[in-house]
Order: C-alpha cells, then structure tokens, then sequence
C-alpha cells in the first residue's frame, strides 16, 4: 500500500485478495490514509469486495435480480414491478449499486411520504429495494446494505368491522344466489382467491373438512391460478349446518368443478362480484359502508374467538405464516378469555389451599 503525490491530489494505491492493484485519488492526504486503512481493515477481515462488482448500476441489477425469483408467485412478481416502475426506478435506476447510500435512501423515503405515497405503499418500495441490496450483499457486490435501519412510516391500522352471527346470517340471505358463498367466507375465514378456486373434492364432507390449496390471484387484469399466500395449504373446519349447505350446493357437481362460479360457469371476478352482488347485499342488511369482502375473513375470526378457538388453532385454520401475525390482528380479541383462565388459576389456587387444611390440623388448633 502507497500514498504518493499527483498535483494538488494524493493517490492511494493498495493490491487487493486478487492480486489485482487498485488505487483512489483525494484532495487531503489524511483522506488517502484513512481510506487505505479502511481497505486494510476489510482484507484483513475478510470483508473486502471488488470495487468494480459495485458500478453496476441499480436498475440493471435488480431487473437482472427480480427476473431470477423463481421462487415468486405471478401476482408478487407483478407488484414488485408496479412498485419499481412508479416509485424505485425514477430515482435509483442509474446509480451504481456502491453509490446507494443510508443518507441517500433516508430522502427518498421522506419524498415518497411527501409526494404522497402511502404508509405501506413506501414500505412496500422500501422491502424491494432492500431485497435487491440484500442479493446484491450475498453476491460480494456490496459489502453492506444501507436500507437497514431505514425509519419507516407507521402503517395505518384499519379498524375492521366484525359481524355478529345474526348480520352474518342477514348478509347472507340478502345476497340471493349467493348466500352460500357469503356463509363459507363469513364462517371458515377463506381469503377471496381461495373460495372462488374450491373444488368439489377439496371439500370432505363426512368429516366436515375443506382443503385449501389453490387459489386465484388477478394479476393485471388476468385472473391466474396458483398457491394461497405464503404458499401455504391447510385443512379448514366447516360448521355442521356449513356441511349441510355444502352438500346441496356441489350436488351435481363434478369432482373437479368449481364450488363457486358466475352464472356461465366462468370464475369469479372480485371487482364484479362487489359491484353487482356484495355493495345490494350490504346495504339491503343495513350493514355499515366501511364493511368490505375482506372482513367476512375478520368476522370468522372473530367468531371462531367467541366459540373458544384458542391462537395457535386459528393460525393454523386462518393460514398465517406466523402466530405474531395472528396475534398483531386478533390478540384484542382475547381478554375475555384471560379473564376465564385467570378465573381457573385461582380456582386451583384456592383448592390447593383448602387441600393443606386437613381434619387432623383442625382437631390441634
């Protein structure tokens, strides 16, 4: 490693791991000396990267990064490109991965909140973005992510709207030829896509039982059939009168029919559907207009609650990946039940006490 003079500027030179000599020019030689140190520091920890491996710039390598997630389901890899389109590429599509910098990323997050982008929509942009950084690490592009530790806007908490059974049972009925439909989103808590890719032989009538492994997404305006979010299958239970409903329902069907269709037998289009069926039901129930298809999934959850269903049972049942999320979305729900348990524990406590009180001690006292 060197330092030497050129004009009014210092050369630092240093022989990378490869053998290869590299070298950076500074007004100041503490600069230069600082720098080399630094490059010192990283071979010796092993930490160094080719700085040539970071002038690729970043639109160019997570197009090249995004194109290689095989792993991403159709509807994923279309928001991932939404999002790098309208907010990530405009501004970073030139820059070389090694010029991303914290302070840099910190703006452009404040500016997307300004130009008013969304709490979730700006952390939605902000998780590709360190995603690709991520990649970028693990391929010796960079050696740090600078997205880490970005402060982030807080996510607006929609307040859902939950149904009693009675309004459940009011929807239902308002919603004509599809009251059935409305009963399974409304009791088992099967997300959209799900319901509308039922089948007849996903649904195990004797033991009351329905398989959720497919379903549709719309994925720029095409509606494509694939996994359930987080690529995960599970078994849901179905109420007895559910069961029953059920089986008129499929009677007829093929095993590889659809439950749930539009009139011509085509699938069920989410937009149209809530235009033409769900917003008449709603209001002909006198339900509130914050109400949306969505919550029937919130008021199954509820509901299963209110029957017992402890966490753990209804992560399984509602599909999430982890118990924090059903716990972040349904945990309020539960005092009651701490209640009840709290009651036991002091139920045993008092037993136990009344246990060490014998007939023997009551004669000596």
């Amino acid at each position: 490693m060197s330092i030497a003079r050129r004009g009014d500027s210092w050369r630092a030179r240093y022989y990378g791991p490869d053998g290869r000599q590299r070298g950076r020019s500074f007004k100041r030689k503490s600069d230069a000396e600082r720098w080399l140190a630094q490059q010192r520091s990283y071979i010796a920890q092993g930490d160094w990267t080719d700085p040539a491996r970071g002038r690729i710039t970043f639109g160019e390598y997570t197009l090249a990064w995004l194109d290689s997630r095989t792993d991403l389901k159709p509807k994923t890899r279309h928001q991932y490109n939404s999002l790098l389109t309208l907010h990530i590429l405009p501004t970073w599509r030139t820059v070389p991965l090694a010029k991303v910098t914290f302070e840099g990323l910190s703006q452009w997050v404040a500016r997307l909140s300004l130009g008013g982008l969304g709490p979730s929509g700006v952390r939605q942009s902000v998780f590709v973005v360190s995603a690709a950084l991520d990649h970028a690490v693990r391929s010796g592009r960079i050696r740090s992510n600078p997205a880490h530790g970005l402060g982030l806007p807080r996510p607006r908490r929609r307040d859902y709207v939950f149904l009693t059974h009675g309004q459940l049972r009011d929807l239902a009925a308002e919603a004509g030829s599809w009251r059935v439909f409305v009963l399974v989103l409304g009791y088992t808590g099967l997300r959209w896509g799900e319901a509308t890719a039922l089948r007849v032989c996903d649904i195990d009538l004797s033991r009351r039982r329905v398989d959720v492994g497919r379903a549709f997404s719309d994925v720029g305006g095409h509606v494509v059939l694939g996994t359930p979010k987080s690529h995960q299958s599970r078994t849901v239970p179905v109420p007895r009168f559910l069961a029953h409903e059920l089986s008129v329902a499929t009677t007829g069907k093929h095993a590889d029919d659809l439950v749930f269709t539009m009139p011509g037998g085509s699938v069920m289009r989410l937009s149209n559907w809530r235009r033409a069926s769900f917003l008449p039901a709603r209001a002909r129930a006198g339900l509130s207009g914050r109400f949306r298809i969505h919550d029937l999934r919130h008021t199954a959850a509820s509901l299963m609650i209110q029957a017992g269903y402890p966490p753990k049972m209804l992560q399984e049942i509602m599909g999430h990946a982890s118990i924090t999320t059903t716990l972040d979305l349904y945990g309020h729900l539960y005092p009651g039940d701490m209640d009840r348990y709290a009651d036991r524990l002091d139920s045993a406590a008092d037993d136990a006490g009344k246990a060490k009180i014998r007939p023997d001690d009551d004669d000596n006292t």
